[in-house]
């Protein structure tokens, strides 16, 4: 099942980029999602699997598709309403970073996971405290603890003096407390307007300068982030961060009470047949993004399996149009 994911979804993330990439600096962070989430949505009709969507637009009531509890997928049958395949529960961002896209900034990409059924925790659209860090540091930071003894902790780990450390965060009113207590450490900050799972991911990928990412963002870009840093050994901590009583009971209903329990990488995404994928729509120091071309674009993707141990950089052209071949360089 596992081949099957790494390879077909992919596909799914390749086809959101390609659609959103062309609102690039329109200025429409509306348009480039909604056109991400309806090629996700086309495309994932294409592939023979029977999927639920556990994180996606929203309820049922709040997004036409790509919603929480949508099947998916071309799955074929046994038996009457019998499915001849695996139950796969999916996970979605369509687009992360419509803003980016919206004006033409870099980090925006594609985003899926998979796993089979139950490998996902359930989130409820609403905000988690993060603490992401690579492999290096896994196991050696505490959520629990002050900002300034976790960027102790990470210089220590990486064997590094703290003003080498760069810790990157949502320029966001409430990071303010944070923003000042990681400058007094000594660590450098990247402030970052959109896109924290990009940057999760980029912690734990070795050449890209970033060391760790701390602060509030959306919980189920959290689960996401947990499915792409289980596959590279990274780590994630999470607490939720309720907005108000309709969250809370939201989430109660989901059947999660404690709101102080510190959720790990397993916990978030528990999956043995997890898969992660991820193509750049704007170029960012992860992922190029889409580059068209007379009669076709390219584009980069990150495709990960964690049973099979395996990270993949794709580099894909797409042919819209056979009678002009496009020069393929290296």
């Amino acid at each position: 099942m596992e081949q099957l994911l790494a390879l077909e979804m992919v596909r799914v993330t390749e086809a959101a980029a390609i659609a959103s990439a062309r609102f690039m600096g329109r200025g429409d962070r509306m348009g480039a999602d909604q056109a991400a989430t309806e090629a996700m949505r086309r495309t994932m009709d294409e592939i023979d699997m029977s999927g639920t969507i556990v994180i996606g637009e929203g309820e049922r009531d709040e997004a036409p598709m790509l919603y929480i509890g949508e099947r998916v997928g071309r799955p074929g049958s046994a038996g009457e309403g019998e499915s001849s395949l695996p139950e796969i529960d999916i996970a979605v961002d369509p687009l992360e970073g419509t803003n980016l896209v919206a004006h033409g900034q870099g980090n925006a990409i594609t985003v899926l996971a998979a796993s089979e059924r139950d490998g996902l925790l359930h989130a409820p659209d609403t905000y988690f405290d993060k603490l992401c860090v690579g492999p290096i540091v896994a196991g050696k930071v505490d959520i629990r603890l002050t900002p300034t003894e976790n960027v102790h902790r990470i210089a220590t780990a990486l064997g590094r003096n703290v003003n080498d450390i760069t810790v990157v965060i949502l320029d966001r009113p409430r990071h303010e407390a944070l923003i000042a207590e990681v400058r007094a450490a000594g660590a450098r900050i990247k402030l970052i307007s959109d896109g924290d799972l990009s940057a999760a991911i980029s912690c734990a990928v070795s050449g890209t300068g970033v060391h760790a990412v701390m602060g509030i963002g959306g919980a189920p870009e959290g689960v996401l982030t947990a499915a792409a840093l289980r596959c590279l050994g990274g780590e994630i901590q999470a607490r939720f961060r309720f907005r108000n009583d309709d969250e809370r009971a939201r989430a109660a209903r989901m059947g999660i009470a404690d709101d102080d329990h510190v959720y790990t990488t397993e916990e978030l995404a528990s999956g043995e047949n997890l898969v992660f994928a991820a193509t750049g729509v704007t170029s960012g120091d992860l992922l190029d993004g889409v580059r068209f071309f007379g009669g076709g674009a390219r584009t980069h993707s990150l495709v990960m399996a964690y049973r099979t141990q395996q990270v993949r950089f794709i580099d894909t052209v797409h042919m819209f149009d056979r009678s002009k071949p496009p020069a393929v360089r290296l």
